[in-house]
């Protein structure tokens, strides 16, 4: 029955996001415009000067980070709301788990909206020359693991997402938290700069971190920069992570929930 009622959470949440279509139109100009901006730059930084790495691979790098940019920074403001005005304490009557309902929330609307946002992206960039656009996959099967690697990404920015929500239950002001949360993803998953300019010797590191595995090493094994020999290994960190701050998030809500004060009446 539980599963049921997180599948209706999920529907519903997911059709409430369908409905902001200004917003989502609004969001793909944007994220083209900064894609070509910063395609246009790394054209100017390759220019007479070639790279060990290929311009294509670095224009679809681009592409695809600003396609799903939605997945990284969006967050349930309206959680945030309940958590000030106290209105999550209704949320607490509900027969499931508060951690559980709030994870498939957000689940469904980082989904939702990296999918409405990522196909028009996507479909514009393909449609560029070679070099400024997105290339296809290396083969069927890097795409099929790319795809796996960015569901189970798409679960660790969710863990993230509801530790930060349950660090605000207690700061009651998520502008500091999110704000640093933002800044780490924005530049560990490879959003600013592409992880492959690094140094080897600091991609060793970062690849580690779980802000890597949210599209960063999904990207590399579309890209082929990962041979699929590599996917296990990459699904494994990524699983790791996800269950880490999976369990770390339960752990703090859990908590929360056991000192939890709500003042009115």
């Amino acid at each position: 029955m539980k599963i049921k009622a997180y599948a209706s959470v999920f529907r519903m949440r997911w059709k409430m996001e369908i409905q902001y279509r200004g917003a989502m139109i609004g969001g793909v100009i944007c994220q083209v415009f900064f894609g070509l901006i910063l395609v246009s730059l790394y054209h100017a930084l390759y220019d007479g000067k070639p790279q060990s790495i290929p311009m294509e691979s670095v224009s679809t790098y681009v592409w695809l980070q600003q396609a799903f940019f939605r997945m990284l920074l969006s967050s349930d403001s309206e959680l945030a709301g309940k958590i000030r005005t106290g209105d999550i304490a209704y949320d607490l009557s509900r027969p499931l788990n508060l951690y559980g309902y709030y994870y498939v929330r957000i689940l469904a609307l980082k989904l939702m909206g990296s999918i409405m946002r990522a196909v028009p992206m996507l479909l514009f960039a393909a449609c560029l020359p070679k070099g400024w656009g997105v290339m296809l996959p290396v083969s069927g099967g890097a795409l099929c693991c790319a795809i796996t690697a960015l569901l189970v990404g798409l679960c660790c920015v969710c863990a993230l997402e509801n530790i930060t929500m349950g660090i605000t239950m207690r700061t009651l002001d998520p502008k500091g938290i999110q704000s640093i949360l933002n800044l780490l993803m924005m530049t560990l998953s490879g959003n600013l700069l592409p992880l492959t300019l690094f140094p080897d010797s600091w991609q060793k590191v970062i690849t580690m971190l779980p802000y890597a595995q949210l599209l960063d090493a999904p990207i590399r094994l579309y890209t082929g920069v990962y041979a699929i020999t590599f996917a296990p290994r990459v699904l494994l960190v990524q699983v790791m992570w996800a269950f880490l701050l999976g369990g770390m998030g339960v752990l703090l809500w859990r908590r929360n929930q056991h000192r939890l004060i709500i003042q009115g009446g």
